[in-house]
Order: structure tokens, then sequence, then C-alpha cells
């Protein structure tokens, strides 16, 4: 058994389930949340603790400071200090600009971004005592280039990955890395809402010729979580060849 601790936000399903599964292979120690799916992230829990690694699992807004303190009260009790933070929680959203009311710019930004610094407030402090950890944060190529239809999505996954680089920055001489990895088009059910001719034109559009799985997603992260300590404040594109 793993004596470390990884904390992964958004893991009822797709991407943040398979890097909790990803993890437990590895015997880790595991805190997964999401804000709403409680019976898939009970489900997701299961999977877990069969494979032997103990689990804790959280329902609750990570755009919110008050719950995810909470959160990480819970985990430093029961888990102990979290060395790999994983953050995964976010939404998406396709409209006009024009369209965008302030509602919807303020739950995108806040289940996006505003989760990413409420997370990292809490698990920073302890990793530079310790001087070690692991941030990783899943971020999207629309964050690099930016898509039409999709203001609020590309701006709240640009600023993930200005916040990457920065606390990157800031947290190298406590030996602790921050990357991001830019996800292009990931088979999963936020994309569940393309028929299937849109789903086809897309996959036209992608030099490898397919959606991404997120099994792939969850060995990248893995990799950055396991490997090379030089490797910080990357924001690096996981699209093939997309964009």
């Amino acid at each position: 058994m793993n004596s470390k601790t990884v904390l992964i936000t958004g893991a009822s399903k797709g991407i943040g389930k398979a890097i909790a599964l990803r993890f437990a292979r590895e015997g880790f120690r595991i805190a997964i949340t999401c804000k709403s799916s409680k019976s898939e992230l009970l489900r997701t829990k299961a999977e877990i603790e069969s494979m032997g690694s103990p689990c804790l699992a959280y329902v609750g807004d990570m755009g919110s400071y008050p719950a995810v303190a909470e959160l990480f009260q819970l985990i430093n009790k029961t888990l102990g200090q979290v060395h790999v933070l994983v953050n995964n929680a976010g939404i998406s959203h396709i409209g006009l600009f024009t369209e965008t009311d302030i509602n919807t710019w303020n739950t995108i930004i806040n289940s996006n971004l505003t989760s990413v610094y409420n997370c990292c407030s809490q698990a920073v402090p302890d990793m530079v005592r310790s001087k070690e950890g692991k941030i990783i944060n899943i971020s999207s190529v629309w964050g690099i280039c930016g898509a039409s239809c999709e203001v609020a999505y590309s701006a709240s996954k640009g600023g993930m990955n200005a916040f990457t680089k920065a606390l990157a920055k800031e947290l190298a001489p406590s030996k602790i890395q921050v990357n991001a990895i830019a996800c292009g088009a990931i088979d999963t059910s936020m994309n569940s809402f393309l028929s299937r001719a849109d789903r086809e034109s897309l996959t036209e559009e992608i030099p490898a010729n397919r959606l991404g799985k997120t099994e792939e997603v969850a060995e990248f992260v893995w990799q950055l979580a396991s490997g090379n300590d030089y490797l910080n404040g990357q924001v690096i594109p996981l699209d093939g060849a997309w964009v």
C-alpha cells in the first residue's frame, strides 16, 4: 500500500474516474469528489476499494471555499496530507457570448477556475512544509487558442493555464511541480450531445482520426505525478495534433 494520498476532483465518471482508478492501481490513498452525481461517485469509490485502496468520497461544489475547506479537514483526518492534487472538476457551456448571462459566466468560472484556487489554497501549505507535491490541472486546448461559442469556457481554461505557470514559479523552490494537460476532444459524456454526423465531422478534423480516451489522459496524469521533477510550469496539449 502506497503511503501517499491523491485528491481528484470531478471523479464520478469520465476523465476523473479514469485517473482515480489509475492511482488505485498504484495503491494510493484516494479522495474523490463530485458536485451532484452521488450514486456514480459511490460506484467509483466501490471500484477503487475493490482494488485495495482506501477511498474518501465527497459530494460538494469545489467552487465553494467552505466546501473545499471541509473536504480537506476530512482528508487530513482520514487519509493524511494530500501529496498529489488533480484539479479535474469542471463544466462546459456552448452558446453565443451575447446569450451568456452573468449567472452562467459565474457558474463556469467558479466551477472551472475558482475551484482550482480553492483546492490549491488548502493543499499548498502542507506541500510547502513537506517540500514535496504534484499539482496537475486538467485544462483544454481551448484555453490556449479559444473556441467560438465557448468564450466563458475558454476564458476559464486560459485562466487555469496562466495559474499553472505562475504557481509553478512560486512553488518550484519548494520542490513542488505544477503542470496542466490541455485536452483535446476526449470521448466522455461531456461530448455526448454531439450527433453522429457532428462526431464524425469532428473526428475528421483530428489528424489522429479519433477522439482521445479517458485512459490516455489518466496515464499522462500518472506520468506527470510520478515522473520527471524538472518538468514544471508546463501546459501540455493532449489532442492528437488537432490544434
